[in-house]
């Protein structure tokens, strides 16, 4: 019989915000960007609320707009790796861009984490959105989006195959004979293709967990399609349940079309609830971040998904502007979705901008309603977990403290981990050594 699902939750964790002005809040730290001791207390948090995992974003291009967060933050694989040594069975979740870096290098660090922190590891493939990361990497021009996903499917294949290089029981070490390994199974690449020549072998072993889980973002034609073909879990976002059914509906039908199982794909909408005593005290919250962004700040909030397009040159109170192709080649989806929305229910300027940089979470209320709503998108099927993402000062600890009681006593949420790496909390098997598997085919003559 097939097991019963059960609810995966992650926490994004965003110093001091994703946005532009929570930093100033009264109850926020400033500097938790580059704050240790925050991201410490908040990787326990999350692991006393038996969470699956945590998550690193990340980015590779500023500027004097940037939101506070992007301009002064630690690099994802450095801080999950001084992470590791503060947890015992979260897992750690970081970005890194496959259009800036090297298969070889990528494949050492994330293998390098995964062992550190006993299995634990996983990675956010991302291709990167911004124009301006070219300017940092000595690159004449930003890959188009299409061959930014060619780029990524290749780099991708070439770091499962790394993570491959030893088999799980190539490294004899016995003492008594000298035999350190056994050269019979360790394996060099020698992989050609479009874009990279990698050799190999990887100078690290497989971890317990056998690779990194990996997860993908991209909500676009191709975005979708591969995070289909590749991914353990996607991370999306979605306004309303019906949007995120079919989304997930999408992403599994396309998963079953690569022949994959389903159920190993794992849909994570990512979600900003705002809790509180009465439904009237959570929008009391709501609005007292709300009221520390300035119109200016939306506006250059809202550049970045147009490769930091300059807004302030429009009135505010006019129509949204018309932008042609802009932003077709950073945050693809994103800005479609602005577009559309923006034409269709006749919006002006400050209204798109405020509604970028001022999301209104519709996981707001009380601590029993938050959950009523993460209980409903859990059974609707429009999302295997939630990625929980602070929309006010202390949003973690009270989504912790509040709301996973509830979805424990309901029976939908774990109360003790089930395992000790991360593909086995988040039910994933462990992928056999490719190597190991050919050799088992040829014996049983298959």
């Amino acid at each position: 019989m097939a097991k019963p699902r059960r609810l995966k939750l992650g926490a994004i964790l965003h110093g001091v915000g994703g946005g532009t002005s929570m930093w100033r809040h009264p109850d926020a730290k400033p500097d938790a960007s580059v704050n240790f001791d925050v991201y410490k207390r908040w990787v326990q948090k999350a692991e006393e609320g038996r969470m699956d995992l945590i998550f690193i974003a990340d980015g590779l291009y500023i500027n004097e707009k940037s939101i506070p967060h992007f301009l002064n933050r630690f690099e994802p694989i450095t801080l999950l790796s001084a992470l590791a040594g503060v947890s015992q069975h979260i897992g750690l979740v970081g970005t890194l861009s496959t259009s800036y870096s090297e298969p070889f290098t990528v494949a050492r660090q994330f293998a390098s984490l995964d062992v550190i922190s006993g299995g634990r590891a996983g990675w956010n493939v991302v291709t990167s959105p911004l124009e301006g990361s070219a300017l940092n990497y000595g690159k004449k021009e930003h890959p188009d989006h299409d061959k930014r996903y060619r780029i990524a499917s290749e780099f991708l294949d070439v770091a499962r195959g790394l993570w491959d290089s030893w088999e799980d029981d190539a490294f004899v070490r016995n003492k008594e004979t000298g035999v350190f390994f056994d050269p019979q199974k360790m394996h060099a690449l020698n992989h050609n293709g479009e874009f990279f020549s990698v050799k190999g072998p990887l100078n690290i072993a497989r971890s317990k967990q056998g690779q990194p889980v990996i997860f993908q973002a991209g909500a676009s034609e191709v975005g979708k399609n591969y995070a289909s073909k590749y991914a353990d879990a996607v991370f999306t976002g979605h306004e309303t349940i019906e949007e995120a059914a079919r989304f997930y509906q999408d992403v599994k039908s396309r998963a079953a079309s690569f022949g994959r199982n389903p159920s190993e794909v794992l849909i994570f909408p990512g979600i900003s609830p705002i809790i509180g005593r009465t439904p009237e005290e959570a929008e009391q919250k709501y609005q007292e971040v709300a009221s520390l962004v300035t119109i200016e700040n939306a506006l250059d909030y809202l550049g970045r998904f147009f490769e930091h397009h300059d807004f302030s040159q429009y009135p505010l109170d006019d129509p949204f502007p018309e932008l042609g192709d802009l932003g077709k080649n950073s945050f693809q989806s994103g800005t479609d979705k602005i577009k559309k929305d923006a034409q269709e229910k006749g919006l002006t300027l400050r209204q798109v901008a405020l509604q970028a940089a001022t999301p209104r979470s519709s996981f707001i209320g009380t601590p029993e309603q938050v959950a009523d709503q993460v209980q409903a998108w859990f059974e609707a099927e429009a999302a295997d977990g939630f990625m929980i993402a602070a929309a006010v000062p202390h949003g973690l600890e009270e989504f912790v403290d509040q709301v996973v009681p509830i979805l424990q006593e309901r029976g939908i949420y774990r109360k003790e981990y089930e395992s000790d790496t991360l593909r086995g909390n988040l039910g994933l098997a462990k992928p056999e050594n490719r190597y190991t598997l050919h050799k088992k085919t040829v014996s049983a003559g298959l």
